[in-house]
């Protein structure tokens, strides 16, 4: 009985202990649930965060559309600056054509003083110039063939091109589906999760209900303690319920055991595909960043064809432009050829005229003496014709004094252009120190910005790197616009430096011109003292004309004297033969400088015209560079202005983000220390019941010693003792197996637990990995509408290209037409030079 009564106290004892274990497990309980709570709490702040994390990504795609538009307007910038500095070199192929043209007229006024000699030594040069255009037409053709294939590589590689893009475009199709998987995954995930949380929610449950029934097992162990003496004879069917019992024990173990291991496994499988799913991604964001580089490298390549193309329809502008020099250089030498053969079909004829008429007048003046007053009539007809020739020297006089006072006008004209061109070029050089100074001003801002935005950059998070890359890369992309901005300006000023060159050397040129003026009006005077010399010959004429009727009359009434007027008239004869010679000298020379006077004033016409229209060439081009430079002028002050409200929003907008970054740190800063607060909470409890646990398997030992010496003493008690005692031991087994499994259910609770988070983090991490490849994607069809744009510039260049080709063609065919009218003139003009010689 006292073995009874200390073994009902023993069990009295382990009852209190399962007590406080059990109301130590309730307090787990709480904690378990409160950790749940605090999970939910964060999952909640996670969303909001998110929701955060969106709004920021919605704000930084608004402010790269804003750049994009930027970029775009910058762009239309630069093709209007590079238009006018087309327009600004094609005003300057103007001037050295024209430049070229005075050189080619001087050289033109030097070679009329040359003789009839030359024309051979013309034509061998025309035979040169047409093997010289033979030759530089088979290297066009040969450019065109270039050109041509060039033009063929270029639609191969837009081609190319296009299929890259098309394959690009399958790219992302496939990422896309693999997101859409990846979302599918995370979703059947969540749902994992959930079941999984079921699954421990039942666990619980049947826990719950295995320490109910084990608490019935108590009960029921304390009404067997106390009915043993009234039911010894029951005691046999108690042990066959209590091995049911037993075994239902150690099947509910088996299943318990068996969920945990199924549970393991199907977190390892989840992992294991999370882990493949990350690795599937990273190898599709490596062949996204391989096909960026790829892409990048063609397109480094199409714009370096797109220069050499470039380059090479200079060089054939550059080469037509030499073409056209020589083809009218070959049409102005053919000319001067052409009035040379005139000249001297004009000399010959006027040499026969005067050889028939002096034979005429010979051969009178031989035979008859008496027909000396048709002589009289011819010398009244000669004076008559040389009246006339005065007359229209006095005309071309008057109409030179009047050219005279128009080219003076004009010099008037131009020096007042002149005036007005320098007070336009002193107003561009002031616009151009305005633009300067804006510029600088720009730079500075800037390059403040710049540095701002790297210092105030560096306490970003990571995810804004990617942002401060671009506008470092836009950055870098506005200081060459402003580098090209300057150099355009650079140029500008060479522009201005060669007019001003220009508009001296047609000074130069208009006091050429009132040399020749003046050279022309003292040849008009000589012309007159010509004139007045003939004037008085024609009168000393018809004072001998007069004296030699008196002596006809004389002679006629003095039959005598004869033989001596015979003689004297044959005197007379030989002089008046020898002055009629003279005469005829005089008169050739005269008409020679009258016809070379009108050739001098029909070249100073010429000349004239062609001032005036290089006059009006160079005034169009100056109003037209004035309004270029105008709308510049506009267009940069709108820049500025849109560049200053792009850079005030950005601030404002940089400011709102640093707030908001700064709100999130703290918000997150909060979360991880009371997180932090949570698992050093975790980890106290965790050692408290590890305390526990050893003082359970402490006082479980020392239990069973006693167990084992109550045995013992009880070893020589009645056999329904021993079979009690075996029965006690069995319940203490029992007792000692739920508590292990207990143990354990914890042991796998905090396990659980603890890859419950890691699967949450997992699901933080793969979350991020969406995000991030969400933006790969957003910035490949970003790349992709940069690639469509490029590929629309190439198309609009090769059909500017084919267009141009189209005109060189023509042109070519205008040249061969040309070229075969110059051989067909050289032809002629040979022919009648042969005839005339």
């Amino acid at each position: 009985q006292e073995r009874l009564a200390q073994e009902e106290d023993a069990r009295n004892q382990l009852f209190q202990t399962k007590k406080k274990l059990e109301q130590e497990i309730s307090g787990q309980k709480k904690d378990a649930e409160d950790l749940e709570l605090q999970i939910q709490k964060l999952e909640h702040d996670k969303a909001s965060k998110d929701h955060q994390i969106r709004n920021l990504n919605d704000e930084i795609a608004h402010q790269d559309e804003l750049i994009n538009k930027l970029n775009k307007e910058k762009k239309m910038q630069g093709e209007v600056n590079q238009r006018n500095g087309e327009e600004l070199q094609a005003a300057e192929d103007k001037v050295n054509h024209l430049n070229k043209v005075k050189a080619k007229l001087e050289q033109a006024l030097d070679e009329l003083e040359e003789s009839l000699d030359r024309e051979k030594r013309l034509r061998g040069d025309v035979d040169k110039n047409k093997r010289k255009v033979d030759g530089e037409l088979k290297l066009t053709r040969e450019a065109v063939l270039d050109l041509e294939r060039n033009r063929k590589e270029l639609e191969q590689t837009i081609l190319r091109k296009d299929k890259e893009i098309s394959a690009l475009s399958g790219n992302v199709e496939t990422e896309q589906n693999l997101v859409g998987k990846l979302q599918k995954q995370i979703k059947e995930l969540q749902g994992r999760i959930e079941e999984l949380q079921d699954e421990v929610e039942s666990e619980r449950q049947a826990r719950a209900k295995a320490e109910k029934q084990r608490a019935d097992l108590a009960r029921e162990l304390e009404d067997f303690g106390e009915r043993l003496e009234e039911a010894g004879g029951a005691t046999s069917a108690q042990i066959d319920l209590n091995r049911k019992r037993d075994v239902e024990l150690a099947k509910l173990r088996r299943d318990l055991e068996e969920a945990n291991i199924q549970h393991e496994s199907t977190l390892a499988s989840l992992r294991k595909k999370h882990n493949d799913a990350v690795a599937e991604m990273a190898e599709q964001v490596e062949q996204l960043n391989k096909l960026k580089m790829k892409a990048e490298h063609d397109r480094a390549n199409m714009y370096n064809e797109l220069n050499k193309t470039r380059s090479s329809c200079d060089q054939l502008a550059r080469d037509k432009a030499g073409q056209e020099k020589i083809a009218k250089q070959l049409q102005h030498n053919l000319n001067h050829i052409h009035g040379k053969h005139d000249e001297t079909n004009r000399t010959l004829n006027d040499f026969d005229a005067s050889k028939k008429k002096l034979s005429v007048e010979n051969s009178d003046l031989l035979r008859r003496l008496e027909t000396a007053e048709s002589q009289v009539a011819q010398l009244s007809k000669l004076k008559i014709s040389l009246s006339q020739q005065l007359e229209d020297t006095k005309r071309l006089a008057d109409e030179e004094s009047r050219e005279r006072a128009t080219l003076l006008g004009k010099f008037r004209n131009l020096e007042h252009d002149l005036d007005n061109l320098r007070d336009q070029v002193e107003e561009e050089a002031e616009g151009k120190g305005d633009i300067r100074r804006q510029l600088s001003k720009t730079y500075a801002e800037a390059q403040l910005w710049r540095s701002r935005y790297e210092t105030e950059g560096v306490s970003r998070a990571e995810e804004l790197e990617e942002g401060k890359r671009k506008l470092q890369a836009r950055l870098a992309e506005a200081e060459e616009t402003i580098e090209s901005l300057t150099q355009k300006v650079i140029a500008l000023e060479k522009t201005k430096q060669r007019l001003s060159t220009e508009i001296e050397d047609l000074q130069l040129e208009v006091g050429r011109s009132t040399v020749i003026a003046n050279s022309a009006e003292k040849k008009h005077r000589l012309f007159d003292k010509i004139i007045g010399e003939w004037k008085l010959k024609v009168d000393d004429l018809a004072g001998e004309l007069d004296a030699s009727q008196k002596e006809c009359r004389n002679y006629s009434t003095e039959l005598f004297r004869l033989k001596g007027a015979y003689e004297e008239g044959q005197e007379q004869l030989e002089a008046v033969r020898r002055e009629n010679k003279n005469l005829a000298d005089e008169v050739k020379d005269l008409l020679d400088q009258i016809g070379e006077g009108g050739r001098n004033i029909h070249e100073i016409e010429k000349s004239r015209k062609r001032l005036e229209a290089e006059k009006d060439e160079l005034q169009a081009a100056l109003e037209e560079a004035e309004a270029a430079l105008e709308q510049e002028e506009n267009k940069v002050l709108r820049a500025q202005l849109e560049l200053s409200q792009v850079r005030q929003e950005i601030d404002r907008r940089i400011q709102e983000k640093e707030e908001e970054f700064e709100n999130t740190r703290k918000n997150h800063q909060r979360a991880l220390d009371s997180m932090q607060a949570s698992l050093e909470a975790e980890a106290k409890g965790k050692a408290e019941a590890l305390r526990m646990k050893k003082k359970l398997e402490a006082d479980i030992n020392e239990l069973e010693i006693a167990l084992d010496h109550a045995n013992k003493a009880n070893a020589e008690a009645q056999k329904n003792i021993k079979r009690y005692q075996q029965q006690m031991k069995d319940v203490q087994s029992a007792l000692e197996e739920e508590q292990r499994a207990r143990d354990d259910a914890r042991e796998q609770l905090g396990i659980s637990e603890r890859r419950a988070n890691a699967l949450q983090n997992e699901l933080e991490e793969s979350r991020t990995l969406l995000e991030q490849a969400d933006r790969g994607r957003r910035q490949a069809e970003q790349e992709l509408g940069d690639a469509h744009e490029q590929l629309n510039d190439v198309s609009a260049q090769n059909a500017s290209i084919a267009a141009a080709k189209r005109k060189l063609e023509s042109e070519l065919q205008t040249l061969h037409s040309d070229l075969d009218e110059l051989l067909n003139e050289a032809k002629n003009s040979e022919e009648k030079a042969k005839k005339a010689m």
